[in-house]
């Protein structure tokens, strides 16, 4: 048997078991397995772990729908932000040329990228819709440099499970495991609709999650860490304010 029709049995047994002796049994079945997310603790724990659980096993290859540019939306919604501060001040009047993205973690290779060498490397281009839990949507083009490529430059461990990614906002951060790390439209973006980032949206990077909601796609992103175990990152979680500490599930895929 191999291993994605073994994973399928699995979560089929976890649905049965959810209708049948209730969600905190399915939960630990899926404990048993690895497919329990960081949020799992509290009331809606052992839901949140059956969702995880069966998407994971059902769409861990399936891909975002992507849209023509004809249907690129005409008025983005830029979902404000607080003062970035000084510091970032600093990095916009200089073109963010002295930006970095720290890497760091458990890898072999801890390095330090700039924008420009970002722009370097292999890039990716897709027209996707980008979706809030409070309503709103649009659709736009988006360029950047996968995050696999990135992981791949600095030689990830094989025991790795997450990627966590922050933002020059202290308090807005939030993390992926690696199926989504890896899927081809996870994105390190620097451009949009044909131009540069714009600071509303994220500018000069942002991560660009494309199968999960707005929140997960964290904006003025400055370092990745990659590890085994979320409990030492915030509250243990999974993601900072807007995310998991906020009340909002940790995996939001759609």
């Amino acid at each position: 048997m191999n291993k994605l029709s073994r994973r399928q049995i699995i979560t089929t047994g976890l649905v049965a078991t959810a209708g049948v002796s209730g969600l905190a049994v399915a939960a630990k079945l899926a404990g048993r397995y690895g497919l329990i997310p960081p949020d799992s603790r509290g009331i809606y724990g052992p839901g949140e772990t059956l969702t995880y659980a069966a998407q994971r096993v059902f769409t861990r290859h399936t891909l975002a729908r992507e849209f023509s540019k004809s249907q690129i939306s005409k008025d983005p919604y830029a979902y404000p932000v607080d003062p970035l501060g000084e510091e970032f001040q600093r990095f916009q009047n200089a073109g963010f040329a002295d930006w970095r993205l720290v890497v760091d973690g458990m890898i072999a290779r801890p390095a330090s990228f700039s924008v420009a060498q970002l722009k370097s490397f292999p890039a990716r281009t897709q027209i996707t819709m980008i979706g809030c839990e409070e309503g709103w949507t649009y659709i736009a083009e988006w360029t950047g440099v996968p995050l696999s490529h990135i992981l791949e430059l600095v030689g990830t461990l094989p025991q790795a499970r997450y990627v966590v990614y922050h933002s020059i906002e202290p308090t807005s951060w939030d993390s992926i495991d690696m199926a989504e790390a890896l899927h081809p439209q996870t994105l390190v973006t620097y451009g949009m609709n044909g131009g540069e980032l714009p600071v509303p949206f994220g500018g000069p990077l942002r991560m660009r999650v494309a199968r999960q909601l707005g929140y997960k796609n964290v904006k003025y992103i400055n370092r990745l860490t990659v590890t085994d175990n979320l409990k030492h990152f915030g509250k243990g979680l999974g993601s900072g304010a807007l995310g998991a500490e906020d009340g909002y599930a940790w995996y939001a895929g759609i």
